[in-house]
């Protein structure tokens, strides 16, 4: 690191970039100009950022210097008030398609004519026969030739490396492909000069040294995968795209007492805006006048809007579920947290470097070797022999025998084949490096609401109180809460089924408190404690009911009759049925667990100690996520974050692998470098040992094929045996084997079986939840009924409590087992005995 200088940092725009080796470059030819104190080249969203000292060096240095290496630069535009559509990219995807299209057309009418004749194939009359043999070599040659022609761009950048002395895949696949081409075309030359001179005998010779299908076919391969990187490369830009189209386009601003809409542009600090329901606030600030049901998930991830007041926070991108508000603004422009939140993801992006495959690493030896060997080849044979075309045809041989095809399918077929097990399991990965990357997942963070819970309120508990018969509770909870809009009035009305509501007089909602209305003449309500104390009704046991519920993360909901307390209904995010068996078989392949969530610590700590999770962090806002996964990052641990939530995208792709909950917002799924589609946090766990199979795989291949060209190469040269060589003819056809063996390796992870499989987000194969039964004695009414209901829940693994005085029976369903002395002692503690346990 330099020092003594003030850095500058810029972002530039980079265009012609194709591979990993083409980041490595030019962060390589930057990093040698003098005054450069750190840069960062990130293929996915093609750009370059940089540090250095102005003294010693320009921008247009900078330019120059990334433009002689053969690709494009320009200073990054950062204005974010009217995005548009990534135009190069799409330009780029439809490019490479075409190039798929015309390779594998040509490709496959040149596999019928050069391979026709082995597999009894009827060919046309013009092709067949020693005295047609020009007309098939040159045949060939012209299928050939657009397969070339619209793959150039692999011998471009493949010579251009080999020129700079830093070769990789593409010197390899323009070395095999374009040795393999020029040999055929040097065969045909033979074959012509054969029948021109009645040499039937050369002609024979070379109508079979023609490999032309061996350039078409790995060009076309090779074409096959970047297209196929070309679309994850695209989907995963789109995250920030995405991100930026939140950002509201007007605002509606109070000034000189008139509400204007204007461009958001030109809103200015101070200005007072109006927000009505169903429209997104536009920028910060604070609440002057006013309330409403705000929904922050977009900012927060947690699924219950939030009443807010005179006094309150507002952030730019919450949507105004009900009510009418002004607030002052406070920030403005790319000040605002989704501003903020879209500069954090960039950032993130860009600090994540490629990974390298092996492949890659070793073709910077690899290729400069097998060059030497076949000159030298080439130079031994001539002299031994005192035959051009013998030592020709040794030399390209050696060549064509050291094709990168069983190299290069090494590692793309097995990411392949397990990216489509995956995808037919329901696990989704973006990219072969996410793949590569999670099966050294050392630290998984993951998120609450959404992740290890349902994401959406749901009722937890009916509590009857004061002898109040349960059925008509419930229908007067209907009655109350069905022409409210609040969420949690929402989710008590979907619970209960089968029931008529009455017809209410007088509805009133009261803001931040509840609903009150009559029915049948009689005064009912429906809210929190404010309610309650609005209209001057206190009762103990309910508030002692109410503060247990909240203990559990749970929301109380109290309806009153006549200002007497007839019951109680909690509202909870629940735990998904897959969470708690997920942690136990992430905590056995040895990975430290963090639960992070938005959330408040009571809530936080209550979840966490359900499905035994011990590291939990709380309250954090997304900037906080992001900083917090780097901090883990940064001890040396490799990271994983688990989120579904617009707020978990900086998160998500500051990590290792940003892992999405397939029911989360499209900014989260596209942030992330692995989806799972059924929204089942048990599919990480399978996403992570699929991960470690696939890797295994890989390394197998990889040996497999270094080992092929150990064994192929010697033996091409003739150093086993002058008398034992190989033609170009049997190196293709061992170059071929070779890959076929790669290919029939790599379909074994077809039968990679998920460890648990899902239905309906259910687990059927190994069921997490048990059941007891006890009988009690002691319980006369439904307040009894209630304090063992109360006491049960208390004990970490219950996840539900289903009793009733009227049978003498408690139902549990557990989490996991407890001893039946310690279910015995709760209820004896309680106030009654159990006679029986089931």
């Amino acid at each position: 690191m330099l020092k003594g200088y003030d850095f500058l940092k810029y972002e530039f725009d980079i265009t012609g970039m194709s591979c990993s080796a083409c980041s490595a470059h030019i962060e390589k030819a930057i990093n040698r100009l003098e005054g450069i104190n750190n840069v960062q080249v990130n293929l996915l969203t093609n750009s370059m950022t940089t540090d250095f000292d102005d003294k010693a060096l320009s921008i247009e240095d900078i330019i120059q210097t990334v433009e002689s290496i053969g690709y494009s630069a320009k200073i990054k535009n950062i204005n974010r008030t009217s995005p548009k559509q990534n135009f190069h990219a799409n330009d780029e995807l439809k490019q490479m398609k075409l190039r798929v299209y015309t390779s594998f057309l040509f490709l496959s009418v040149l596999m019928y004519i050069s391979m026709g004749s082995m597999l009894n194939l009827t060919l046309p009359t013009f092709l067949v026969g020693i005295e047609n043999a020009a007309n098939f070599a040159l045949t060939q040659f012209l299928l050939t030739l657009p397969i070339v022609i619209v793959n150039k761009k692999y011998y471009i950048s493949g010579f251009k490396s080999l020129v700079r002395a830093s070769p990789t895949m593409d010197t390899l696949i323009a070395i095999g492909s374009g040795s393999a081409l020029v040999y055929g075309i040097f065969a045909l030359y033979q074959i012509g000069y054969g029948l021109g001179h009645s040499d039937i005998e050369k002609v024979h010779r070379y109508v079979h040294d023609i490999y032309f299908e061996s350039a078409g076919m790995i060009l076309a391969l090779v074409t096959l995968g970047k297209f196929l990187e070309t679309k994850a490369k695209k989907q995963t830009s789109e995250a920030i795209s995405k991100l930026i189209n939140l950002r509201p386009q007007t605002a509606n601003v109070i000034r000189n007492g008139v509400e204007k809409t204007i461009n958001i542009d030109e809103v200015v600090v101070g200005d007072i805006i109006a927000v009505r329901a169903g429209q997104s606030v536009p920028v910060d600030g604070i609440i002057t006048s006013g309330n409403a049901v705000v929904d922050e998930a977009a900012l927060t991830g947690e699924s219950l809007p939030v009443d807010k007041s005179q006094g309150d926070r507002v952030m730019s991108a919450s949507i105004v579920k009900s009510g009418y508000f002004t607030f002052k603004a406070l920030k403005v422009g790319n000040d605002t947290t989704l501003c903020q939140m879209i500069k954090l993801v960039e950032n993130a992006s860009a600090s994540k470097a490629p990974i390298a495959q092996l492949a890659d690493k070793v073709s910077g030896i690899f290729v400069p070797f097998v060059l030497v060997l076949s000159v030298i080849t080439f130079v031994v044979w001539l002299f031994i022999s005192r035959d051009f075309s013998v030592a020709l045809s040794n030399s390209i041989t050696v060549l064509v025998i050291s094709c990168p095809c069983s190299l290069g399918l090494a590692t793309p077929v097995a990411i392949m084949v397990g990216t489509g097990v995956g995808a037919k399991n329901g696990v989704l990965f973006k990219s072969a490096e996410a793949l590569e990357v999670l099966h050294k997942i050392e630290y998984i963070v993951l998120d609450k609401t959404g992740t290890i819970t349902e994401g959406k309120p749901s009722v937890t508990d009916i509590i009857p109180l004061n002898d109040f018969d349960k059925t008509e509770l419930l229908k007067i909870a209907l009655s109350l809460e069905k022409p409210s809009e609040h969420p949690l009035a929402r989710a008590v009305v979907e619970s209960i089924k089968n029931l008529t509501e009455y017809n209410i007089k007088n509805f009133t909602n009261i803001h931040g408190m509840g609903v009150c209305a009559h029915i049948n003449e009689d005064f009912c309500i429906a809210g929190n404690l404010k309610m309650l104390d609005k209209h001057g009704i206190f009762d103990d046991d309910a508030q002692l009911y109410g503060h247990e519920l909240a203990k559990e993360s749970k929301t109380p909901l109290y309806f009153a009759k006549n200002k007497k307390i007839i019951g109680i209904i909690a509202v909870s995010d629940t735990i998904k049925s897959s969470s708690i068996n997920a942690v136990v078989e992430l905590e056995k392949m040895g990975i430290d667990i963090t639960m992070l969530t938005g959330d408040n610590k009571k809530t936080a700590v209550a979840i966490a100690k359900k499905v035994n999770i011990k590291n939990v962090i709380s309250e954090v806002l997304p900037q906080d996520k992001e900083a917090i996964v780097r901090n883990i990052m940064q001890s040396g641990k490799i990271t994983a974050m688990v989120g579904d939530g617009i707020n978990d995208a900086p998160a998500l792709t500051r990590s290792d692998v940003g892992i999405a909950i397939g029911a989360g917002s499209d900014i989260a799924i596209e942030s992330a470098d692995v989806v799972l589609m059924k929204s089942d946090l048990i599919d990480a766990v399978n996403a992570i040992k699929l991960s470690k199979k696939v890797i295994v795989n890989i390394k197998q291949n990889l040996f497999w094929a270094f080992i092929y060209n150990c064994i192929g190469i010697p033996l091409a040269m003739g150093i086993f045996s002058p008398s034992l060589t190989l033609t170009p003819m049997f190196g293709s056809f061992a170059m071929s084997l070779s890959s076929i063996c790669v290919v029939l390796n790599a379909l074994r992870l077809k039968k990679i079986k998920f460890i648990y499989e899902t239905s309906n987000n259910n687990i059927i194969k190994e069921d997490i939840k048990m059941e007891k039964t006890l009988k009690i004695t002691g319980m006369m009414c439904p307040h009894c009924s209630n304090h063992v209901t109360l006491a049960l829940k208390k004990l970490d693994c219950v996840i539900s409590a289903d009793v009733s005085h009227e049978t003498g029976l408690a139902k549990l369903t557990l989490s996991s087992d407890i001893s039946n002395e310690k279910l015995e002692n709760t209820v004896k503690e309680a106030g009654y005995s159990v006679s029986e346990i089931i």
